[in-house]
């Protein structure tokens, strides 16, 4: 049996947010937040499932999160980080698909 106390938020609207992890399969579902703390050294989200269930999530997978801290700073200019760029040379190296050597070779 759900507790009629749990969420009481009074006469305020429910906060509502959104999945937004771009591979979670609940992708754009709206869900009503029942609270928000940090359990197991983490950010989380409470909410409700459609069974009654109180289920968590990372907060950063949810509209609820701040924005990244590297979009903060790169304001829009850039939209890979370059670590995850050197990160992706050294895979394509590993996978024989070096843009360095192709580079090379085109005339």
């Amino acid at each position: 049996m759900k507790s009629a106390t749990a969420g009481y938020q009074g006469h305020r609207a429910p906060i509502t947010f959104t999945i937004t992890h771009p591979f979670h399969p609940r992708r754009g579902c709206q869900l009503v937040l029942a609270t928000r703390k940090q359990n197991w050294g983490e950010d989380r989200v409470m909410f409700f499932d459609v069974h009654g269930r109180l289920r968590s999530m990372l907060a950063s997978w949810t509209s609820l999160a701040g924005e990244d801290a590297f979009a903060q700073v790169s304001a829009g200019r850039s939209w890979f980080r370059i670590d995850d760029l050197l990160k992706l040379v050294a895979l394509l190296d590993r996978c024989g698909v070096s843009p360095r050597r192709r580079r090379r070779g085109v005339k």
